[in-house]
């Protein structure tokens, strides 16, 4: 993962320059003014989060490990997926998905794009929209209010970890401060230490600031701008769904509505118009036959 590759970058750039350059790492070594810095950290999070936002920050660091799902294989896969969907309404009308939608993980519309089907959050967004296409109860322009209200909310959401997170890194350096003033508190309260003595403790003492900050700019900031990268992978992915389902509302064939989802996604999970007119036209039989 390229966040853990990250991270030992910083560590062995900041501990390793400071080795060359002829330091000694055992001073750096300050178990409890760590203790200090993260039980700090950790209960200010605590303290200004509610349990929503303590759990979702939780659960995003186990969405790290899917940074790299939302590529270009996928999107091309979304979106033969998309034209098959809609080439079978506009072919048998829209009551014909009906039984593919209600339960995806059966349909054979839906088996070759078992990367689609295994994201909870594609399908339920896909799915629940087609539902509400097949009612026909709803205008485009309806429909479209309340995609843009969806995505809207799960953006919302989606960035509670991201400035919980920021929070906690833009309070890191002032825990270090503090640990450092605690350690030379410690340092100067000792009257009959020595000058070799009470350097010594002063130089620990600093680390609490160097650890502080160590921690804010190397560690938590670097993980909460990676969280925000995945809410913005996301959010183009269901805007990719939302145009698509639009165009092909608006009157538009299956094959253009699909090319309105391209023109969505990010120039490097962009598909050439090429790319994907091939990749439609191979996933026409397979979508025939599924259907």
């Amino acid at each position: 993962m390229l966040i853990a590759l990250g991270l030992i970058v910083v560590m062995l750039s900041v501990f390793g320059g400071y080795a060359l350059s002829g330091g000694s790492l055992g001073p750096l070594f300050q178990p409890f003014e760590l203790l200090i810095i993260g039980g700090a950290g950790l209960g200010a999070f605590i303290a200004a989060n509610n349990g929503k936002t303590i759990k979702a920050t939780l659960g995003s660091f186990s969405r790290l490990k899917r940074a790299s799902g939302y590529d270009k294989a996928l999107y091309m896969e979304l979106m033969a997926l998309l034209f098959n969907l809609l080439s079978k309404t506009r072919r048998e009308g829209m009551m014909a998905i009906e039984k593919d939608i209600d339960s995806p993980g059966d349909s054979a519309l839906f088996a070759p794009y078992p990367k689609v089907v295994q994201d909870p959050m594609i399908i339920g967004f896909l799915t629940d929209y087609l539902r509400l296409m097949v009612s026909g109860n709803t205008s485009p322009h309806e429909l479209d209010e309340l995609m843009v209200h969806e995505i809207e909310e799960f953006e919302h959401e989606a960035h509670l970890p991201v400035d919980a997170m920021n929070k906690v890194s833009d309070a890191l350096p002032a825990f270090g401060i503090v640990a450092a003033v605690m350690g030379v508190v410690k340092a100067l309260s000792m009257a009959d230490a020595g000058p070799d003595e009470m350097g010594q403790m002063i130089a620990h003492a600093l680390v609490g600031t160097f650890l502080g900050i160590l921690l804010a700019y190397g560690m938590v900031a670097p993980v909460a701008s990676r969280v925000d990268r995945q809410v913005g992978e996301a959010v183009k992915m269901l805007q990719c769904m939302r145009v698509t389902l639009l165009a092909s509302l608006n009157g538009y064939a299956p094959q253009l509505a699909v090319e309105f989802g391209r023109k969505a996604l990010h120039s490097a999970e962009r598909p050439s118009a090429a790319e994907l007119e091939e990749h439609v036209r191979n996933s026409k039989s397979s979508g025939a036959d599924a259907a």
